[in-house]
């Protein structure tokens, strides 16, 4: 889950990383009053969205009076903020964020990550940061100094510092960029976060260090563990048919293929779609059914794969548990074709608790199926299925 940037800055500053002034504003008379509370020489009005690249986009304006912030926000609230991560579609503004100026002597890049080859957490960071870090360091990969942590242990602050005199800083800034640090990797572990990045950590002229922009992302499958955070979710940057499947309790994916597949277990999932595209297939999307979801649950994800536009086949890889046996997931099913009246070819895999009971339901359903025994052949018929290679008409 990405957060918008006055979440995480909020987020930090309880771990005393030190942020600029700042609140939210959603009209540009609130800007204005936000600018005069914060009584600065001069302040930095930024649109709200989930997208880099937003300076160069006119998505970032340093002003120098309360008016100015005002009308820097009336020009952005409501437009479509088109970066050069966007996508052409962009990101309309609807919030943004007023918060006093700093006068910055060096600009750093700070960021805390997984490092995926090494498996471990890692502090990355360089001495240069700023608007044009990314290509900047596409250019010049030597630039960037990689410190990798234990999340099992606090980082030793000897090494903390020593990281920070690889950043040219010395003495008492030396002493803060440790803090800092070590709050960050607190934060990183105590939130579940993947990613956590401060450009630029401005170092100021009278010698501190503080975060002007933050992007912070958390792990999706860590939130049942943070609900306090779950609830920061931005619905507006939800696909709206994901958000529907998770509102009954299973996950939907959308790809760009035209079999469209429905399985129980995340690692079955990632299977089913290796082998599909292995044997020249295309999943139009997946669906994971949670173990706790019910047959009605269950119905409405199968009415979403069903409604992707394009579906040539359904491929339903289903291997039964304790809590999500066969005939739950066929129950689902049968509900879904008979309200959705979907014609399409399905193909069949039921391993596990209740598969022949769950085979028996759907033929007393009237559902016409390919019944596979295994997933190899499962996927083969999905694949003959889509290119036409196969007829539809089941066994």
């Amino acid at each position: 889950m990405n957060l918008h940037e006055y979440q995480a800055k909020e987020i930090l500053s309880h771990y005393a990383i030190a942020i600029p002034k700042g609140r939210m504003a959603s009209t540009a008379d609130e800007a204005g009053a936000v600018a005069r509370e914060i009584a600065s020489k001069k302040f930095a009005v930024k649109a709200q969205v989930h997208t880099g690249g937003r300076g160069k986009a006119g998505g970032v304006r340093i002003v120098a009076t309360s008016e100015s912030a005002r009308d820097a926000a009336r020009a952005m609230l409501g437009s479509v903020l088109v970066t050069d991560q966007s996508g052409p579609k962009g990101s309309q503004v609807s919030q943004v964020y007023v918060e006093a100026g700093e006068d910055v002597a060096q600009s750093l890049y700070v960021a805390l990550l997984i490092d995926q080859k090494a498996g471990q957490m890692a502090l990355v960071a360089s001495r240069e940061g700023g608007e044009d870090f990314e290509e900047l360091a596409a250019r010049n990969p030597e630039m960037m100094v990689i410190l990798p942590l234990d999340a099992a242990a606090p980082p030793a602050r000897k090494a903390l510092k020593g990281f920070a005199g690889k950043l040219g800083l010395s003495g008492a800034l030396a002493d803060s960029a440790a803090d800092l640090f070590r709050a960050l990797a607190k934060a990183f572990v105590d939130l579940d976060a993947s990613l956590i990045e401060i450009n630029p950590l401005a170092v100021t002229e009278d010698g501190r260090l503080v975060a002007l922009d933050v992007k912070m992302v958390l792990d999706d499958n860590a939130l049942a563990r943070h609900p306090e955070l779950a609830v920061l979710r931005d619905q507006d940057d939800l696909d709206p048919v994901e958000l529907e499947a998770q509102r009954h309790e299973v996950n939907f994916v959308r790809m760009d293929g035209d079999i469209g597949v429905a399985v129980n277990g995340a690692g079955l999932a990632l299977a089913t779609n290796d082998m599909l595209v292995e044997a020249g297939g295309r999943p139009a999307n997946f669906m994971d059914i949670r173990t706790t979801a019910t047959s009605l649950q269950i119905s409405r994800g199968f009415d979403l794969v069903l409604k992707t536009p394009g579906l040539k086949v359904l491929l339903v890889n289903i291997h039964g548990g304790g809590m999500t046996p066969c005939d739950t997931v066929a129950e689902g099913l049968g509900i879904s074709i008979r309200r959705t009246g979907a014609k399409l070819p399905i193909v069949l895999r039921l391993a596990g608790n209740n598969a022949d009971f769950a085979r028996r339901f759907l033929k007393n359903c009237g559902v016409v199926f390919h019944d596979a025994q295994d997933m190899n052949e499962a996927v083969a018929t999905a694949v003959a299925l889509a290119r036409g290679t196969k007829k539809g008409a089941a066994k």
